[in-house]
């Protein structure tokens, strides 16, 4: 990872190829650079949640997670390498047990909606899982450790627990529960009680 980027537009990605960090080039088709955008575009999306308003702690987690999935996403363009440690998964594991212990029991699907910062934690969840199917793909026709996977299974895992948290927060006055799914059972349920 010694090369530094000093120019952005270099026009050597203009024959649709992009260079890995190996420096092998490949196109920009290929299942590892597919990866590579997903998690780019999921660490963009946790950028705009961080423009919300956010408990402190939240925002401490998700800085910590961006600077991870860069990590992440620098493995992926280095072929054979190791940039995200396996510290990280424990820390998100340590993550979800904090935040879910507080959380009541779901009895139903929620839907991803809510605060405004809740409902981008769900866009967040979903991105990641795109994210963790990708690099299963890649898995699959080359080498890769375990702990990007994992990785981006606990995220996704973490976003949905920690939408219910933001939801919860209310910040912006808009929430202060999840959205549960309106179910056939729970329309039998409700028509029963009243």
């Amino acid at each position: 990872m010694g090369n530094r980027l000093s120019q952005i537009a270099t026009r050597t990605g203009d024959d649709g190829s992009t260079g890995l960090s190996d420096g092998s080039r490949v196109p920009k088709t290929h299942l590892r650079v597919q990866a590579m955008g997903d998690v780019d575009e999921l660490n963009s999306n946790l950028g705009l949640l961080l423009a919300e308003p956010l408990p402190d702690d939240v925002r401490d987690l998700l800085v910590t997670i961006q600077h991870e999935l860069f990590n992440l996403g620098g493995e992926l363009s280095w072929p054979g390498g190791e940039l995200l440690k396996e510290a990280a998964v424990l820390r998100l594991d340590e993550a979800l047990e904090h935040y879910n212990e507080h959380l009541p029991r779901l009895k139903e699907f929620i839907l991803p909606a809510g605060t405004r910062s809740a409902a981008i934690a769900h866009v967040c969840r979903t991105i990641a899982r795109r994210a963790e199917r990708a690099v299963i793909q890649v898995a699959a026709a080359e080498t890769v450790r375990a702990a990007p996977r994992q990785y981006l299974n606990r995220l996704s895992d973490l976003l949905f627990v920690l939408a219910r948290v933001l939801n919860r927060a209310n910040l912006d006055g808009l929430g202060g529960d999840d959205v549960y799914w309106q179910s056939e059972r729970m329309k039998r349920l409700d028509a029963a009680e009243n």
